[in-house]
């Protein structure tokens, strides 16, 4: 996942990382209200990418807050994070780590967010009882998450429409790290509870979101989600490919020429349970 996230994921980021933020802005700052964020606190984002949440959060927590962006993608995070937030002025630290086995302190975070950075890891439960430990006594975890794959045809309708085109493709596990790996709110209820969080809250929330031109829509399609690994193995395919993927588009688009897409999410919140105090009663002892 580390070479993914270093070679070819982590360059399309990059190269199409304001096409993305267009689209993914409004359900992370959904997430982000969620915590309730309060001036002079510490909050710890995972999975932060080219650093346009840990800037939101950063603002949301000043004067006096501090944010540490965590991702496993080093390009993301020099090639445009660091350059990103540099002349902001604002309290913010990049690392290169693993949220599932860094140490980030134990209790020095306020809160943990992540916008759509949790549903990669491996091990879910062990991340995310490594996720506590950085949090205070009542701190509090907000993310937000892919509802199901039929929820969200912006994500599945570009390898819809051109399925026909392509090589069969080996059926692919649902739980298996990915962008739908949360789609069933029992699960993530399950793993929070198993990893030790307490008050447990999972929320459907649906926005329009993208308003991309059809040239934008066009190269997101090709180069994210299924339909850009089968192009990438099989390049004689594309013009072909191109050319019904942009009549599916055109179909979609609005009165403005736009093509913005339905997200179906789930906006996850929990807090960290403080231990009770014990009860200094009288002990008879016979």
């Amino acid at each position: 996942m580390d070479d993914h996230w270093n070679g070819q994921a982590g360059d399309t980021w990059v190269e199409l990382g304001r096409l993305l933020d267009q689209q993914l802005h409004a359900l992370g700052f959904e997430a982000q209200a969620a915590l309730d964020l309060q001036p002079g606190e510490r909050v710890l984002d995972i999975g932060c990418g080219g650093g346009e949440t840990s800037i939101d959060l950063a603002r949301a927590v000043s004067p006096g807050g501090a944010v540490l962006g965590v991702d496993i993608s080093r390009t993301l995070l020099q090639q445009v994070a660091e350059p990103r937030v540099a002349a902001l002025g604002l309290d913010i630290r990049f690392q290169v780590a693993d949220a599932q086995t860094s140490d980030f302190g134990g209790g020095r975070f306020d809160a943990v967010f992540s916008r759509f950075g949790v549903m990669f890891f491996s091990d879910p439960t062990a991340a995310f009882a490594n996720i506590l430990q950085a949090l205070k006594p009542a701190g509090r975890l907000a993310f937000v998450c892919w509802r199901g794959p039929s929820q969200n045809p912006h994500i599945t309708a570009p390898f819809k429409a051109v399925e026909h085109l392509l090589p069969p493709l080996p059926p692919s596990d649902p739980l298996a790290p990915g962008p739908f790996a949360f789609a069933d709110p029992e699960r993530v209820r399950r793993i929070l509870a198993e990893a030790g969080f307490g008050e447990i809250a999972i929320r459907p929330y649906d926005a329009q979101v993208g308003g991309w031109s059809l040239e934008d829509r066009m190269i997101i399609a090709q180069r994210m989600g299924p339909l850009a690994a089968v192009l990438r193995d099989n390049p004689d395919l594309r013009p072909q490919v191109q050319d019904t993927l942009a009549a599916d588009l055109r179909r979609r688009m609005d009165a403005d020429g736009k093509v913005g897409v339905d997200a179906a999410v789930w906006i996850v919140t929990a807090t960290v349970p403080v231990p009770q105090q014990p009860q200094h009663g009288v002990h008879h002892h016979g």
